[in-house]
């Protein structure tokens, strides 16, 4: 009864979203047919403008034809083989040019999966590839329109984390819509981090964060803490957040754990946790309509099983936290790279064939 429940209500939004998205499709090709009548009947476009146009252009494939009107079907598909006899070529002025199999695999990963600069660079690494600096793979993505990715800024704080990083851990809740078949709630998870290993840990979900299952959760994370880093542990960090409470602080202090609580309104004093708590929902929360605590929890624990053994992370020179070291370097090969997927596509990974 309650799997044919929970169908129906998946395929009455999956409907419903697939009808609006069609809905304001059609909207949008009249309102650009009549903005494009009082346009001249030539446009020209920059450089950027066409990287910009190929870049959500290209993933369509015939569709296209149907929706574009800024230049013909026909000058649309030159330009996409332009671009691809661009991607098979390096430039060789000045300095010498990243070889033309490198730079594929660069754009490659970049147009696959989104990732920023380091990631990229990470990836190659794990792979045993030797990848150029993050300056060159800037430039590379630079030149075929993919936008640039954020920085993070640094400080007095971050010296101090510096400093204690190896005996440090942080945390903080999150939370996610949940369907149930009383309708959506918010679901409260909490997630730990150790600042230097890049280890975390979340805890499972549930509707009501009160102090017995806070405390519960204190007490599952030191275990967890003492299992990855024995008894290193000296300091946690949080916010002011209410659901931290007495008891919650007091499992940790009887560890010959610290607790430090931060000041109010300073998230970025939070920022590792912040920063994995956003990735776990852009990488992969942020895909899903989720049904049920069980399915949350699934997913959240898949997430940690590929985070700690399969993703590259910037801060620890784009290692993997439980990986295995990178295989010896040899020349690159796009046809050798392999994509892997976890949880349906959503999650990516890459390996290489065998020789």
């Amino acid at each position: 009864m309650i799997p044919r429940l929970i169908h129906r209500l998946l395929v009455l939004i999956a409907t419903a979203t697939d009808r609006e998205l069609a809905q304001a499709l059609q909207y949008l090709k009249v309102e650009n047919r009549i903005l494009r009548d009082r346009l001249p009947k030539a446009i020209r476009v920059t450089p950027a403008e066409r990287r910009q146009l190929l870049r959500f252009g290209t993933p369509l494939g015939t569709a296209i034809s149907d929706l574009i009107t800024i230049v013909t079907p026909r000058t649309f598909r030159r330009w996409v083989t332009a671009d691809n006899s661009t991607d098979a070529t390096s430039r060789k002025t000045g300095r010498p040019g990243t070889a033309a199999e490198m730079r594929q695999m660069i754009t490659k990963l970049a147009r696959e999966t989104g990732w920023g600069y380091g990631r990229i660079q990470g990836e190659l690494r794990r792979l045993g590839f030797e990848p150029p600096s993050i300056s060159t793979i800037r430039n590379i993505l630079k030149s075929v329109g993919i936008d640039p990715a954020p920085r993070r800024s640094s400080g007095t704080w971050c010296d101090f984390l510096a400093r204690h990083a190896s005996t440090l851990w942080a945390c903080d809740f999150f939370t996610k819509q949940v369907w149930t078949l009383f309708g959506p709630v918010e679901m409260y998870l909490l997630v730990f981090i150790q600042i230097e290993t890049r280890h975390i840990w979340i805890s499972r979900g549930t509707q009501h964060p009160d102090s017995a299952w806070v405390a519960q959760q204190a007490r599952n994370a030191t275990m967890e803490m003492q299992d990855r880093e024995g008894d290193s542990t000296r300091f946690l960090i949080h916010d002011r957040d209410t659901k931290f409470t007495k008891q919650f602080d007091g499992i940790f202090e009887s560890s010959g754990v610290k607790v430090m609580k931060l000041p109010i309104h300073s998230p970025n004093l939070n920022a590792h946790c912040e920063r994995v708590i956003q990735s776990i929902k852009q990488e992969v929360l942020d895909h899903f309509i989720v049904f049920g605590e069980h399915h949350l929890n699934h997913l959240v624990q898949e997430y940690a099983k590929y985070y700690h053994q399969l993703r590259p992370h910037q801060g620890i020179d784009n290692r993997v936290p439980l990986g295995n070291s990178p295989p010896s370097p040899r020349p690159p090969n796009p046809d050798e790279l392999l994509c892997q997927h976890e949880l349906g596509g959503v999650l990516k990974h890459y390996v290489r064939k065998a020789a």
